[in-house]
């Protein structure tokens, strides 16, 4: 067996495409009509599609998972985020780790944590 994708429930799939590619450079690989891959397996799917295969309300901040990626300047990022996203809400500003690494976790428009971290 192997993992395919992740999906991240969204209000907006053209901004959170934005977002995503603003950021971390995700490219679209497929449109399906509310539901979109990314490239590196990231699966955007329209809030309203997710209520209806569940039933149940989504949780933003639920801070019970997150997408973690790595960036070498950290601070060069965090730069760029502030311009991109002013608003954005962080969970911690940059940290870092008792082992060195260097860290920041914020949440995406749709309240989807992040976290990202100098390579180990």
């Amino acid at each position: 067996m192997k993992l395919k994708n992740i999906l991240i429930v969204v209000k907006d799939i053209e901004k959170s495409k934005q977002f995503y590619h603003d950021l971390f450079g995700l490219e679209m690989v497929l449109d399906n009509d509310g539901n979109m891959i990314l490239t590196e397996g990231l699966v955007l799917q329209d809030e309203k599609i997710w209520k209806k295969f569940l039933g149940k309300d989504i949780i933003p901040k639920s801070n019970s998972c997150e997408l973690y990626f790595e960036e070498q300047d950290i601070e060069a990022f965090i730069e760029k985020l502030d311009k991109t996203y002013p608003s954005i809400q962080y969970v911690n500003r940059l940290m870092t780790h008792s082992w060195g690494q260097k860290v920041i976790r914020f949440y995406d428009l749709d309240g989807n944590l992040i976290e990202v971290g100098t390579p180990m």
